[in-house]
């Protein structure tokens, strides 16, 4: 018998130590700046909050995660926007999100 575990554990991804700060610095730069830096900031302020509750920087990777993709997804949403196609019938992922947990 192996005292090894039976199956492969998973690395969470780990975003470089100053990717919040890049992260801020295009949100800054970005045309929804104004509503997505304060959103940032709250966010990392309540993922900072469950770092220190949980001992676990999960929150925080999750934290600079989400919004790495938001940014990046943006350029195709507002493509998406601008097409005129019906997006009525969509899931908001937020809510997917939350109901995974």
């Amino acid at each position: 018998m192996s005292a090894q575990p039976g199956h492969a554990t998973v690395t969470p991804y780990a975003p470089a130590p100053g990717a919040p700060a890049e992260l801020l610095d295009q949100l800054r730069a970005d045309r929804r700046g104004p509503q997505w830096v304060p959103a940032f900031e709250q966010e990392w302020t309540a993922a900072l909050e469950e770092s220190r509750r949980t001992f676990s920087l999960a929150a925080l990777y999750e934290t600079v995660q989400v919004w790495q993709a938001r940014l990046a997804s943006a350029p195709a949403v507002d493509a998406f926007g601008a097409s005129g196609h019906d997006d009525s019938a969509f899931v908001d992922m937020a809510e997917l999100r939350r109901s995974r947990r």
